[in-house]
């Protein structure tokens, strides 16, 4: 017969002490391995198109002012976020679709503003780009307009997360 060791004082401390201290400890780390998981399980939005209500078939070599609005989530709060990009076909009939940010102080660009013909001009500090986007050297501009990646569903327009632009 085997005979069974009573459990002391002592070691039924120890053993209550550990398992509530291995509680705490899970209790505090499992937000922080949460945290550092979460992005890695989230899906990638970078592919991601938003439509607009810009005709693909009206589009012509003159860029157009198309404005977009989706609804962003960061965290809790969830708003509706407008965007706007210029958009025209080139000469080989691609779509091309350029962000208004002037790349010098992040102000908006106008197409053929200020008796600028063919050319994106920016009134902050008379800053000129190109119609593909590139930047006219000698103005305060220092890169190219963003491009966003442009996809078609249903005729209607859709753009993409700006890219930096490779002119």
């Amino acid at each position: 017969m085997s005979k069974k060791q009573p459990v002391s004082r002592r070691q039924f401390l120890n053993y209550t002490l550990t398992g509530v201290g291995g509680f705490m400890a899970a209790g505090m780390l499992m937000p922080m391995v949460r945290f550092a998981v979460d992005p890695v399980l989230k899906g990638e939005a970078a592919g991601d198109f938003h439509p607009t209500q810009q005709k693909v078939s009206e589009l012509t070599d003159t860029p157009v002012r198309v404005d977009f609005s989706y609804e962003q989530t960061d965290a809790w709060y969830t708003s509706e976020v407008t965007h706007t990009a210029w958009v025209y076909k080139n000469n080989k009939g691609d779509i091309v679709a350029l962000s208004p940010v002037c790349k010098h102080l992040g102000c908006t660009v106008s197409w053929e503003g200020n008796d600028h013909k063919d050319k994106f001009f920016c009134p902050c500090h008379n800053g000129l780009y190109e119609k593909n986007g590139k930047n006219v050297p000698g103005t305060p501009p220092l890169k190219p307009l963003d491009v966003y990646p442009t996809a078609e569903k249903d005729g209607l327009l859709q753009l993409g997360k700006p890219e930096a632009n490779n002119v």
